[in-house]
């Protein structure tokens, strides 16, 4: 499965839909995950954290839209 997290549009809004842990364990079960850039950030996961599970970064959300 292709899974893609778009990050929050919403004002004042932190929340992100995947962690850096569960994307790990997703990538783990076969699965290719996609984080759009800065997503995680203001729930204290940065982009490096999502890297190193194995999570490709994309700059936009049209991009993570197209591909997930």
């Amino acid at each position: 499965m292709i899974i893609g997290i778009p990050k929050e549009i919403k004002n004042n809004e932190s929340r992100v839909a995947l962690t850096p842990g569960g994307a790990k364990e997703l990538i783990k079960e076969g699965h290719t995950v996609y984080v759009q850039q800065a997503a995680g950030i203001n729930s204290g996961f940065p982009d490096d954290a999502y890297i190193a599970a194995g999570a490709h970064m994309l700059s936009t959300i049209e991009e993570i839209y197209a591909i997930a």
